[in-house]
């Protein structure tokens, strides 16, 4: 028998704890690319399609060329002709929408876990709407975060010309917080699972990549970014024997007050997990701990 966490006709909902050090882990395009935050509390955020992106790419690196773990949504491919594919490769006949549909979450995983829009293009060759069973929150930070600015210099300029004219360096900036733990949520609906055909081996890969993604997706930018806890609570049935949000407040992290956490090593006391009051029918797994 696999792991409870594996099974996909059961409801998961799920906690992840996510820390940056002297990185932006994720640029608000609004603000010039510094680091998102909440104006009132001054708390990080992350936002869920940063991390789907991770989590795709993860999956992406690890399952290339195996069927059904092709990406709907792919850096640099278009959208329409993905669709486009359901017709062409999948041999739909035009109008036959729910064929299409098929198609593509048996073909692309973010589809089959995340759902899709895919009624734009050609409205006699498309697929409709499918429901992810699996969705994120964004992720705030325990507390406040200090947005920080560094001048940096580039010895090489962009122009000959500028070089030509004495000029031998260009100045430009990095966003980055210090330190932030970022806490964030995730839901799994073992129903529209069923419904979709997830299968164990989808959501291992899930899991996977949620231990592994800031692993293989390190930049400059996001200096060093790691994900320190993930607790998975696993109902007994596709349904759920209680509300995520009483599960969820089972995992405390007390804060500190202030911006002034610099390392892990200043949350490792203040995490308390009540697995005393954990609901009948409900298990808990620590993937990450």
């Amino acid at each position: 028998m696999s792991a409870a966490h594996l099974d996909p006709t059961r409801k998961h909902d799920y906690v992840f704890l996510i820390d940056v050090k002297d990185g932006n882990p994720n640029g608000d395009p609004d603000a010039g690319g510094m680091p998102r935050i909440d104006p009132i509390t001054s708390q990080g955020i992350i936002t869920d399609v940063a991390l789907k992106r991770k989590i795709r790419n993860t999956i992406t690196l690890a399952h290339q060329g195996q069927p059904g773990f092709e990406m709907y949504v792919e850096e640099g491919v278009a959208l329409n002709p993905q669709i486009q594919r359901a017709y062409h490769e999948g041999g739909t006949t035009e109008g036959d929408t729910a064929t299409a549909q098929q198609w593509m979450i048996g073909n692309f995983y973010d589809v089959r876990l995340f759902g899709a829009v895919m009624s734009v293009g050609d409205q006699k060759k498309h697929a409709g709407k499918a429901r992810g069973p699996m969705q994120l929150t964004f992720s705030r930070s325990i507390d406040p975060v200090t947005p920080l600015e560094a001048g940096i210099t580039r010895v090489a300029p962009n122009k000959p010309e500028d070089l030509a004219n004495g000029k031998v360096t260009e100045m430009g900036n990095k966003h980055y917080v210090p330190y932030g733990l970022y806490r964030g949520h995730g839901f799994y609906s073992g129903a529209l699972g069923t419904k979709a055909g997830v299968t164990p081996d989808d959501l291992a890969a899930y899991w996977n990549a949620m231990t592994m993604m800031f692993d293989h997706d390190r930049a400059a930018s996001r200096g060093e970014m790691a994900i320190r806890g993930l607790y998975v609570f696993t109902h007994d049935d596709a349904y759920g024997r209680a509300p995520a949000h009483k599960l969820f407040d089972l995992i405390r992290i007390k804060p500190l007050g202030h911006s002034e956490a610099r390392s892990w090593d200043d949350y490792t006391d203040r995490i308390n997990i009540d697995e005393d009051h954990i609901p009948d029918g409900i298990t808990l797994t620590r993937l990450i701990d």
